[in-house]
């Protein structure tokens, strides 16, 4: 099986590209920079611009499969402009794609597009299941409703499309976590607000199974991709601090203080969505790492 992933030179893209090749598939990635366009055993680069929506229409050879994780990091500043380039990395490279497949009839059996929990509006009682409809009215909400419908535009008779709603992604690699740990060691560490927000939260190694669950068992539609058991803000800033033996002594931090600091983007810190994987679990798949603490001594220890 021939494999084409967008952004596999990510985090979550390495992790998913990893797994791809220990199951023996040939991955194809696409690249905006024609000098890192490499190509090695079962891994092979494609040049794409999605500004001047230009791509090598190569890259769709024997391919069967779109993974699409393509998109502007969120953990920048959001000003006008960069608010714009988060939205439209989203939306015009899944345009990109789904014209040049229209274009040239590739016969792509399933497209596993990445999404994000921040479509679900904040709240500290609901649980949320992929059935639930209300759309979150933050900046977060609107990226994430109209990325899944550009997504869903690839849907045709016969071809699957998968939504996978990510939370909170715990690696030592990259992403969150080294964010969190780096106050906590200085002995800084504090929740934000309440601290009762409640965090749904995915391991990188449990994220990237879950997108090949989804590819081997052709599941459709959205999928939470996110660990059994959410935490409140106050534990898992307690429990990091736990595991690494530093201690908690400094009031929660206002969210106004976190404002001026960071300004919109803030929001992320302060957001409670309570997020369900039983979609996942009733279908079989089994977390590695279901528990906030065993992740956390696994990644920081």
């Amino acid at each position: 099986m021939t494999v084409l992933i967008t952004g596999a030179t990510g985090l979550v893209g390495k992790e998913i590209v990893k797994l791809c090749h220990e199951k023996d598939m040939t991955v194809h990635y696409l690249s905006s920079s024609k000098s890192k366009i490499s190509t090695t055993k079962n891994y092979k680069g494609f040049y794409w611009n999605i500004e001047s929506q230009e791509i090598d229409a190569a890259c769709f050879k024997d391919v069967s499969v779109v993974i699409h994780l393509a998109g502007a990091s969120i953990s920048k500043r959001w000003t006008k402009a960069y608010k714009k380039e988060v939205l439209n990395s989203r939306i015009e490279s899944t345009r990109l794609l789904k014209n040049t497949i229209e274009a040239n009839q590739f016969p792509i059996d399933h497209v596993i597009s990445a999404s994000a929990i921040g479509i679900y509006p904040t709240s500290q009682t609901h649980f949320y299941e992929e059935t639930y409809n209300e759309v979150s009215d933050s900046f977060l909400g609107e990226v994430v409703e109209q990325w899944e419908a550009a997504v869903d535009e690839l849907k045709t008779d016969g071809r699957l499309v998968s939504k996978i709603r990510i939370g909170l992604v715990l690696s030592e690699k990259g992403g969150a976590l080294p964010e969190i740990v780096k106050p906590v060691k200085m002995g800084f560490g504090a929740a934000f607000g309440t601290g009762e927000q409640w965090q749904s939260w995915i391991h990188l190694k449990d994220l990237a199974a879950i997108f090949m669950f989804v590819l081997e068992q052709e599941l459709d539609g959205v999928v939470n991709g996110v660990a059994p058991n959410p935490v409140s803000n106050t534990e898992l800033t307690k429990a990091t601090a736990e595991i690494l033996k530093r201690p908690l002594f400094l009031p929660n931090i206002p969210k106004a203080v976190m404002h001026i600091l960071l300004g919109e983007m803030a929001m992320l810190l302060f957001e409670s969505q309570r997020v369900s994987s039983q979609k996942l679990e009733g279908e079989g798949f089994q977390f590695e790492f279901p528990n906030i603490r065993p992740t956390l001594s696994d990644l920081l220890l």
